[in-house]
């Protein structure tokens, strides 16, 4: 009798057992689908506004087509003339400026991050101050600058405070020599308060016992700056650095709107959109996104070894 109510007690444990395996089954397959139905729209708008175009491009890179004519497979006669031609290549020289000019805005916005990390009155305003302009439209950035540098705007009546005569100040989006000079100014000037806000961040990670005891030691402001702060961000620092080169090479809104390129002040992107859309010469356009999108994923590939080595 007891070894009937044991074998029954164990089929139904048995049976108990089951039930519970298929209800966390089906609560798996219930998670499965739901994963897959809320990755489904995102993935198949992914490959078809990014990958598809991508292989479009790369397909197109090869061939002549000029947006009305018939494709004709011309192998790499594109990438050998954006690497052999002078006007390409002026471009690259564009990028230049741009690049100095972040570093510049690297070392104005360490500058302003180290002030900003010891008590100052007022400093919290003085921080959305110089991070004001990051928020701002490039669009509407663009057309304020047009005036602050016009024959007779803002900057000259500045400049003639000081005695200079309004002949002898420079046409600033006028002249081929200072063009990117005024240009890239704008670049600094918009996201230099940014990348403050990045250093001033990252500097609170350095605990104040530290300065205590080095202004115990007698250190001044720049040796607490060169071996407590600088070192404590390098990683941020280095990571502005490398993506300085992304952005140099990527600019287009601000010297689209105020100079469409003109005044040796075509950048890489202007040309590209330049031959496309004006000299409809498509084929040769896409090889230039290909160059640009290799270049962005060479710089990537060193950004991330660099970190990379570091970590380890």
């Amino acid at each position: 009798m007891a070894a009937t109510k044991s074998i029954k007690k164990t089929e139904q444990q048995k049976q108990g057992a089951g039930k519970k395996g298929g209800s966390l089954m089906s609560f798996r397959k219930q998670q499965l689908f739901t994963i897959i139905v809320f990755l489904a729209i995102p993935t198949a708008l992914l490959l078809l506004f990014t990958y598809v175009p991508l292989v479009q491009m790369v397909r197109w890179s090869f061939t002549d087509w000029r947006g009305y004519t018939e494709m004709n497979f011309v192998g790499l006669k594109n990438y050998i003339r954006i690497f052999t031609r002078k006007e390409f290549w002026d471009v690259f020289k564009v990028s230049i400026y741009y690049f100095i000019g972040s570093l510049v805005q690297i070392a104005v916005a360490l500058y302003f991050a180290t002030i900003f990390f010891y008590k100052l009155a007022g400093k919290n305003f003085f921080k959305g101050v110089l991070f004001f302009p990051s928020l701002l439209n490039g669009v509407a950035i663009a057309f304020i600058f047009q005036y602050f540098f016009k024959q007779g705007g803002t900057l000259d009546t500045v400049v003639s405070w000081f005695g200079v005569p309004q002949e002898s100040i420079p046409l600033w989006i006028g002249n081929t020599a200072i063009i990117n000079i005024s240009l890239t100014f704008i670049s600094v000037w918009r996201y230099m308060g940014q990348n403050m806000v990045l250093f001033a961040g990252a500097t609170q990670s350095v605990g104040m016992d530290y300065f205590e005891a080095a202004a115990l030691d007698g250190a001044n402001k720049w040796q607490q700056f060169r071996y407590l702060i600088l070192p404590s961000i390098r990683d941020v620092v280095l990571l502005n650095v490398i993506l300085s080169v992304k952005g140099a090479i990527s600019v287009y809104e601000t010297p689209y709107i105020m100079t469409m390129g003109s005044g040796g002040s075509e950048t890489f992107v202007i040309k590209a959109l330049n031959t496309a859309f004006t000299q409809n010469q498509i084929g040769l356009a896409c090889a230039m996104g290909v160059v640009l999108l290799i270049i962005t994923m060479i710089v990537t590939f060193v950004q991330q070894a660099v970190f990379a080595e570091k970590e380890d």
